[in-house]
C-alpha cells in the first residue's frame, strides 16, 4: 500500500482512530492494535499530562504509534490555542488537531475561529490538522495559510450517518493540494470504503469503533475498509452506464 505522506511524515495506514468512549482503557488498546492505526488522537483535556501513568496516554505505545493531541472541548480560537500550547509545553507534540465547536448540541465547528486559530497555529510552528465543515471555500483558504491537512466531516460527528456530505467532500478532494482527512460521521466500514474511493486520503474514525457491540473486530473491519477503497481508488473505478453492458462477447451468437 502506498505511504500516506503529511507534513513530510510517511505512514502504512491511511486509518485514524480516536481514542474517546471505549468501554475501558484496555478495551481501547486492544482497538488500535486491531485497526492498524498509527495515528491517535487524543484530547488534551481528557488527559493529566503531568501524570505518567495517565489511562490513556500509559496506554499508548509513542514506538508504535503517533499520538495527535487535539483541542477538542474549545469553543473560541483563544481556548483551541491555549489547549495547543499546552499539550506542546508538557511534551505531548507540535502535531495539533484544531477543534473549536461552540455549539455544544450538534458540535459543528466554527469556520471563523477555527480559521483565526489556524493562523496563529501554523505562525507558531505547529503542525495543524483542522476539523472542519465540508466547505470547500474554507478548505482552501486554510491550506492557503499553510495548514497540513484539511478534515472535514461526513456527518455530525458521533452521529454515524455516513457520507451526507459527500459531493461536497469531492470538491474539497478534487481542489487541495494536502491530504484530505475525512473526519465525523462515519458509522460503518462501507461508509469509509466509499470515503477512499472517491480520494480521501485517510479517515478518522472513534464513535462507529468504540460503540459498536464488538469494537475489536469493528477496528479491524474498518482497517480492511479503509485498504479496499484505497486500492480501488489507485485502480480506477469502472465508469457507470445508463445501459446495460454484457459482461461477456456476443459477437459469436451472430455466427
Amino acid at each position: 500500500m502506498d505511504k500516506l505522506l503529511i507534513a513530510g511524515r510517511e505512514f502504512t495506514s491511511r486509518f485514524m482512530i480516536g481514542t474517546g468512549k471505549f468501554p475501558s482503557d484496555e478495551i481501547m488498546k486492544k482497538c488500535i492494535n486491531k485497526s492498524g492505526a498509527e495515528i491517535i488522537t487524543v484530547a488534551v483535556r481528557r488527559v493529566d499530562l503531568e501524570n505518567p501513568n495517565d489511562g490513556i496516554l500509559s496506554s499508548l505505545d509513542p514506538k508504535k504509534i503517533f499520538i495527535l493531541p487535539n483541542t477538542s472541548g474549545a469553543q473560541n480560537a483563544d481556548e483551541a490555542i491555549r489547549i495547543a500550547m499546552l499539550a506542546r509545553e508538557m511534551g505531548l507534540s507540535n502535531w495539533i488537531k484544531l477543534e473549536v465547536t461552540p455549539d455544544p448540541r450538534y458540535l459543528l465547528p466554527d469556520p471563523d475561529e477555527t480559521l483565526k486559530a489556524a493562523k496563529f497555529l501554523v505562525n507558531e510552528g505547529f503542525t495543524v490538522l483542522p476539523y472542519i465543515n465540508a466547505d470547500p471555500v474554507l478548505a482552501k483558504k486554510l491550506e492557503e495559510i499553510g495548514t497540513a491537512t484539511v478534515m472535514p466531516l461526513a456527518a455530525p460527528i458521533g452521529t454515524n450517518k455516513g457520507l451526507t456530505t459527500e459531493d461536497a467532500l469531492k470538491i474539497i478532494i478534487e481542489q487541495s493540494n494536502i491530504p484530505v482527512v475525512i473526519d465525523a460521521g462515519i458509522g460503518r466500514p462501507s461508509d469509509a470504503c466509499r470515503a477512499m474511493e472517491i480520494g480521501a486520503a485517510a479517515v478518522m474514525v472513534n464513535t462507529a469503533v468504540s460503540t459498536s457491540a464488538d469494537p475489536e473486530l469493528m477496528a479491524e473491519s474498518f482497517k480492511l475498509a479503509v485498504e479496499a477503497g484505497r486500492k480501488a481508488f489507485l485502480a480506477g473505478l469502472g465508469p457507470k452506464s445508463g445501459r446495460a453492458r454484457a459482461s461477456s462477447p456476443t459477437a459469436w451468437l451472430s455466427k
